[in-house]
């Protein structure tokens, strides 16, 4: 009877370990096709005639017209119908970073021109939004009157007034990070689109010069930006848009400030949209490496600070992170899936640098190999993508059971193509907003978070998990290549 036991046991542990290759065999091909799919779900503007995500239509024709200024284009940043230019602009950095380290890899997928394009979707606006080199709106609409109503971004009713940064009101974080987008942006075009390429580092260095010269946060000058994205201070984004202006200029002006900074943030606990330290001490920390600068002093500090960060995230550094129960990092409560996959895409380029040096990270904890991160970041996409305690995928429209009613306005009303009765302001709440069903339209790529005790409440009022956003997939996008 013992025998059988025994048997029956290992039999089931054999299935459970079947069970969980099965779903880290993602198909992380797939799953890279959808988060960027989910980019097209977020577009803002005329659609294109290659437009996949056939049930947007489109929207903000008149953006920037009360100021004069045409603004069409650009991404919605999350479940509502704000573009807003702080969290955008990190997308479009990360996206392009994602597409610098693993061209090869979206290449061998087939995915480069769809990278370059979301790239490009993005980095169109921004030159619209740069109006003139002290100039750059940052903000469409506004957020109390838009979050008082449920419509479709095709329906928009509410007033889309335009914010700007100049020099009587600056922004010295927006206009870094734009320009930390453009300039990597600058970079991935440079094969693709030389003349492109050329147009972007122009804005770049502009945008840099005026972050610089006239500093101030950016939330001051427009006050309804505190209301969503509120910065802490610009410090990290005027590192970070110098670390990227040096990489697509190799001019020794940007890699002087970075060797002057004096204060590169020291160990940080989260890598994001607010906090982008991190991502500078690793693209220095690559130079060291590279031997294109000293590995002592501050660019030691740069080095072994953003190394320390990576050490932390694969819980061998001197503040390790916190995870769920199930296994995942957890930082925060509201959307924690983002900084899971700004910190995953940090260890997966850190892994290809350590693994061209033949190299290995050394941390407080311990030794990590280039393939010891790999095996950490395949985890924690791997839960994302299903395997965890609820046996789900976070990712909408991957997997057999993944979210259906994700607090997001295009996705919860059926398609303009379907129905084209306008959808009022209030209305959409009772007819859509309330409804127990799933949304009408799948928006494939979208990634949700779970709470600190790996549990998930698939509702459309829960703003607080339920809700993507673009910083989630600009990093992801990288991983998945990376992994796939």
């Amino acid at each position: 009877m013992g025998a059988l036991i025994y048997v029956f046991m290992l039999t089931i542990l054999c299935c459970s370990f079947l069970i969980q290759n099965a779903v880290s065999a993602s198909d992380y091909g797939s799953a890279l096709t959808k988060s960027l799919l989910f980019f097209e779900g977020q577009r803002s503007g005329k659609l294109p005639p290659n437009q996949r995500v056939k049930w947007r239509g489109d929207s903000g024709l008149t953006d920037g017209k009360s100021a004069r200024v045409d603004l069409v284009g650009g991404y919605y940043d999350a479940g509502d119908n704000l573009k807003l230019g702080f969290p955008f602009a990190f997308t479009i950095t990360m996206l392009s970073w994602s597409t610098i380290e693993f061209e090869d890899k979206l290449s061998a997928k087939n995915e480069l021109d769809n990278a370059l394009s979301a790239i490009r979707w993005g980095t169109d606006y921004f030159i619209k939004a740069h109006t003139e080199p002290n100039v750059l709106y940052g903000e469409v609409g506004e957020p109390d009157s838009d979050h008082q109503c449920w419509q479709r971004p095709e329906d928009m009713t509410t007033p889309r007034d335009a914010y700007k940064i100049d020099e009587q009101h600056p922004g010295s974080d927006l206009a870094a990070e734009t320009a930390a987008a453009l300039a990597a942006a600058s970079i991935a075009f440079k094969t693709a689109d030389p003349k492109y390429s050329s147009k972007l580092k122009m804005h770049a260095v502009q945008l840099f010069d005026f972050a610089k010269n006239r500093q101030g946060l950016y939330s001051d000058s427009i006050p309804a930006a505190r209301k969503v994205y509120s910065s802490s201070g610009y410090k990290d984004e005027l590192l970070w848009g110098a670390a990227w202006l040096y990489r697509a200029t190799g001019s020794k002006t940007y890699l002087d400030y970075l060797g002057q900074a004096g204060d590169n943030g020291g160990v940080r606990s989260t890598f994001s949209w607010d906090d982008k330290f991190s991502g500078a001490q690793v693209l220095v920390a690559k130079l060291v490496l590279d031997g294109t600068v000293g590995s002592s002093g501050i660019w030691a500090q740069f080095k072994s600070q953003g190394e320390d960060y990576i050490c932390s995230c694969a819980q061998k550094g001197s503040r390790n992170v916190a995870k769920t129960p199930g296994g995942l990092l957890w930082f925060l409560p509201e959307n924690n899936s983002q900084y899971v996959t700004s910190a995953t895409f940090l260890m997966s380029v850190y892994a290809k640098y350590l693994s061209k040096k033949g190299s290995s990270l050394q941390c407080k904890g311990g030794s990590i190999s280039p393939s010891d991160l790999k095996s950490l970041v395949k985890a924690q996409v791997d839960y994302l993508l299903g395997s965890n305690p609820k046996g789900m995928s976070y990712m909408v429209g991957y997997g057999k059971k993944f979210p259906q009613q994700i607090h997001h306005r295009a996705a919860s009303i059926v398609s303009i193509k379907k129905d084209p009765t306008p959808v009022s302001c209030k209305g959409g709440f009772d007819q859509w907003f309330n409804k127990n069903a799933p949304n009408p339209n799948v928006l494939e790529g979208g990634v949700v978070s779970v709470d600190g005790s790996d549990n998930y409440n698939d509702g459309r009022n829960n703003y607080q998990t339920a809700e993507p956003s673009t910083v989630v997939n600009g990093p992801l996008v990288g991983v998945l290549a990376y992994l796939a």
